[in-house]
């Protein structure tokens, strides 16, 4: 009975996503695109399947039960991409119900690989579609539920514990979890505003301003050029595009923060912000004085501009490109997407295992070592002024262990598939730390529209398992779950 009460709630989950449709289906309808009847009958289908799972379930609603939290989120973030999928593969001729799955998975996870080419001469509804699937699911629809939906009699706290990334979750600044979700959301909003006022301002129209302030707050890449920023080659617009990637990449909370305490000394004075750009500005400073040397760029400002822009898409798990990078040693592509592994703030709506784990990670290691020579020393782990428990410290160690089997488990799916070894370890870095572009096969200049049905399906595991963070998915699978 309690996973018959999970499907009513993901019904009204359903019902909620029908009204996002609405968004392209407005864009379709004023501009006469071809993706009008796609969308209408998306938008009905979606609506339909909602108020049927939610009718057939109702006298199963009930109070959710911590552990429910995480079955609610799995389910939704497997279900909402079907939907979201239909209407591509409505409107784009001879796609694949392999691939739209997978450009929604990619759309609603921020991950930004896509496997669609000619992305210029599609209908604009679906552009923005793409697009805006990424915005919602930048911050999640479960986090968007909890703040404007309390009605839904859901427990907030297991939703908002599953759905957020990071290994300290139970953090929050108001009593209320609906509360500190709305304050998220409005952070979000106000960053998305300024964010396609910059981009008009910088000179891109209003429809594309507002796509790629989608793909940029979410930290997702998604573009409307087949070119991406290459299109335009203007540092004025890809310098907008570096501001707020690096402003979406700082915990979204701490924005809630400073508004409250009305001080921006909140921002630096988080020792998980500080190391963000740190590691950003020196890899920018590494990497270019790398490709001078190397005379890949011999003009310094050149290469500056290139790398700063790539060394920032990169890390914060955005995936623009305005220039292939892959064709730059391996070394310095090699490192932009071990950066977009770990650099994000936890809170941010980057991809990857967070720079607060890292820190965690190498003082757990340096207090190991400490050990070793004083056996009976107590130090404990401080963060920030903050003592860490050990608790913490262990899921993020049990965390770095499945983080580290999955991307062996999945490249080696992926080699015995039949890919070459660079294009398979980076298309599951890419993945599963919601990079987007990886390298060989699925290098910034290509996409994922190559790879073979059985590889296409690997790779959207990759993207859902890490949007949620491995253990909100992998805990169903352990049999204690199940009992009650």
């Amino acid at each position: 009975m309690g996973t018959l009460a999970v499907v009513a709630l993901v019904g009204r989950m359903v019902l909620l996503f029908s009204l996002l449709t609405l968004v392209p289906l407005a864009f379709a309808w004023f501009g006469q695109d071809r993706g009008q009847s796609a969308f209408m009958t998306a938008t009905a289908v979606t609506f339909t399947a909602g108020v049927l799972m939610s009718l057939t379930t109702r006298r199963f609603r009930r109070e959710l039960q911590p552990r429910d939290g995480f079955l609610l989120v799995t389910l939704t973030w497997l279900v909402l991409p079907a939907f979201g999928a239909l209407p591509l593969w409505l409107a784009i001729p001879d796609l694949s119900v392999t691939d739209a799955y997978f450009e929604a998975m990619s759309a609603f996870t921020a991950t930004g690989a896509t496997a669609l080419s000619g992305l210029d001469a599609l209908p604009l509804s679906v552009n923005v579609w793409r697009c805006f699937m990424m915005f919602v699911g930048g911050l999640g629809i479960i986090v968007l539920a909890v703040a404007i939906l309390p009605i839904l009699g859901v427990g907030g706290s297991q939703l908002f514990k599953a759905e957020t990334a990071g290994p300290m979750k139970d953090q929050k600044l108001t009593p209320r979890i609906a509360e500190t979700a709305r304050g998220i959301w409005v952070a979000y909003g106000l960053l998305s505003v300024a964010c396609m006022l910059a981009y008009r301002w910088a000179g891109m129209s209003w429809v594309d301003a507002f796509m790629h302030m989608c793909s940029t707050v979410s930290l997702g890449g998604f573009s409307s050029r087949d070119a991406s920023f290459g299109h335009w080659d203007s540092p004025l617009i890809e310098g907008v595009a570096m501001v707020f990637m690096l402003l979406s990449g700082v915990n979204l909370l701490l924005y809630y923060a400073v508004w409250r305490k009305r001080s921006i000394g909140v921002l630096w004075r988080n020792v998980e912000v500080r190391m963000f750009y740190g590691v950003l500005a020196g890899s920018i400073l590494l990497i270019a004085a790398y490709l001078v040397a190397t005379d890949v760029h011999p003009n310094v400002q050149d290469a500056m501009r290139r790398t700063a822009f790539h060394v920032i898409s990169v890390a914060t798990t955005t995936g623009y490109a305005s220039y292939d990078y892959a064709q730059w040693p391996l070394f310095a592509s090699l490192l932009m997407i071990l950066l977009g592994c770990f650099a994000t703030c936890a809170g941010s709506t980057g991809g990857g295992i967070k720079m607060i784990r890292m820190l965690l990670l190498m003082a757990q290691a340096r207090r190991e070592l400490v050990r070793i020579v004083h056996p009976r020393v107590v130090n404990p782990i401080v963060i920030g002024g903050r003592a860490i428990d050990d608790r913490t410290i262990q899921g993020v160690i049990a965390f770095m262990m499945l983080y580290g089997a999955t991307l062996v488990v999945l490249t080696m799916v992926l080699l015995f598939s039949g890919l070459d070894v660079v294009t398979a370890f980076t298309a599951v870095i890419a993945c599963v730390n919601n990079i987007g572009p990886g390298l060989g096969d699925v290098g910034p200049a290509v996409n994922y529209g190559g790879l073979g049905n059985f590889q296409t399906w690997v790779c959207t595991l990759a993207m859902i398992l890490g949007r949620l963070e491995l253990l909100s998915v992998m805990v169903l699978l352990v049999p204690q779950f199940w009992r009650k």
